[in-house]
């Protein structure tokens, strides 16, 4: 019997996904058939398996996130080529944000006759950088003290990779391998928050000749709770067309993706045995995926790639749903703890030698999101991120104790508890930038929480 990418065979039950609130039973509305269908449909479908269908599912699915994402920020938020826009501390819209950042975002188009000229203040002493990812999620560069130790700051030329463009004597060229880029600065509030967002108004962006983007592929504004299923292959044809992908070891899902493309649109009975296989299997795998990205340890998962992927598409399409723009290992890393009941208290508990700061150069931070769009939870305080900034309180002997639950539990500090829902399941997404040495090893794990109560 043929296995995914998951190594998994068979049919897996429908509430698997529905335990972890991916309430994937039910497809989207999609659009007609794509430009390119007639040509898909001389593939031979017959020899489509379920795990084809499943493997094929996965790999669209990243890219259909960040068109998602993509058509929001153009359509939504009043995006324009190669024109940088500066977000409020807390006023990103996409899943999983760091709280502990100020966001500028921009996308940029590059071409054999166009630059971009990128311009960065001089940031010391707080963490930042420039990230510019691809269009399937993955991260090409950081521009930032530890990237370009001799050029930390000034002006920089972005620029297709072999292009001949003309650019000023003061640029440092900055060579891409892709046309069309996703970038975001963060910059740390810290605990002056009003000087990050000074210093990142002062990041902007000049082009160097007219752009000429790729025409916008526009998808359905699918939400988390209600993935695409067969629908998503309509748009097959014009995303396989459309942005390269870098990574090696991609042409054997491709085939796939034609092949099931195909099927989709040999007719009604071939779209509903692919939505079958995706409401069936693809979409209670992705939710177990979620909760295997990594090893685990102290109950927190730890993700084995992020920020760039290579061959492992299932895990980019996961990060891409749940966390889209996460940077690299050597900038960020992440820690995960999936369906947690809003209605317990939990505690977590750092020995006196080893509390959160001691593991990371730059900051910490622990934030709540609900476990279905992963945006944070409302809460009286207007509290969503526990952080070195919190003015944590440690014990008598030392020691730090953190809390999450819907009450303030007794004989902990309320600067040190993070409100949860009750009725709402929830994920903690752990966050150390600059991890140190003491935890950046596969042993490190932060502490575990204890389920204290039920309240």
């Amino acid at each position: 019997m043929k296995r995914n990418v998951f190594g998994m065979t068979g049919t897996a039950l429908c509430a698997a996904s529905l335990a972890i609130g991916l309430g994937g039973c039910q497809g989207v509305t999609g659009p007609a058939a794509t430009a390119g269908a007639a040509a898909l449909a001389q593939q031979p479908a017959h020899a489509v398996s379920d795990a084809d269908i499943t493997d094929a599912w996965f790999y669209l699915l990243g890219r259909l996130a960040v068109l998602r994402q993509q058509q929001l920020d153009f359509e939504r938020d009043g995006f324009r080529w190669n024109e940088v826009v500066h977000r409020k501390p807390g006023g990103v819209e996409w899943a999983n944000p760091n709280l502990d950042v100020v966001y500028s975002e921009a996308w940029i188009s590059v071409g054999d006759n166009n630059c971009v000229l990128l311009d960065l203040p001089r940031i010391e002493g707080r963490y930042y950088t420039w990230q510019m990812l691809d269009e399937w999620g993955e991260t090409i560069l950081n521009i930032n003290e530890r990237t370009f130790p001799q050029h930390p700051h000034g002006r920089y030329a972005l620029c297709l990779r072999g292009s001949h463009v003309e650019i000023p004597a003061d640029a440092l060229r900055v060579d891409l391998p892709v046309r069309t880029v996703r970038a975001l600065a963060r910059v740390e509030m810290g605990e002056h928050p009003e000087k990050a967002m000074q210093l990142q108004h002062e990041i902007k962006l000049a082009p160097i000749g007219a752009a000429d983007p790729e025409p916008l592929i526009r998808v359905p504004l699918f939400s988390n709770a209600k993935l695409p299923r067969a629908e998503a292959f309509d748009y097959a044809p014009a995303i396989l067309a459309g942005a390269p992908d870098g990574n090696p070891g991609m042409d054997e899902v491709r085939r796939k993706v034609r092949a099931v493309a195909a099927l989709v649109q040999s007719g009604e009975a071939g779209r509903r045995r692919v939505d079958d296989v995706i409401g069936q299997t693809a979409l209670p795998l992705f939710a177990q995926r979620i909760r295997t990205l990594g090893p685990v340890g102290n109950g927190w998962i730890r993700p084995a790639v992020f920020g760039t992927y290579g061959s492992d598409y299932a895990s980019r399409s996961v990060v891409d749903l749940i966390g889209i723009w996460a940077n690299t290992a050597a900038e960020v890393t992440y820690f995960g703890m999936t369906h947690l009941d809003g209605g317990a208290t939990y505690l977590q508990t750092f020995p006196k030698g080893a509390l959160p700061q001691s593991t990371a150069h730059y900051f910490w931070s622990v934030a709540a999101v609900d476990s279905v769009r992963y945006k944070v939870i409302p809460n009286s305080l207007g509290r969503y991120v526990l952080n070195r900034e919190s003015r944590l309180q440690t014990n008598p002997d030392g020691s730090l104790t953190l809390a999450f639950g819907p009450h303030k539990p007794d004989g902990v500090p309320e600067s040190n508890w993070l409100p949860t829902q009750a009725g709402e399941h929830y994920t903690l997404t752990w966050r150390l930038y600059g991890a140190l040495p003491t935890a950046t090893g596969a042993a490190y794990y932060p502490p575990p929480l204890i389920n204290v109560a039920r309240q």
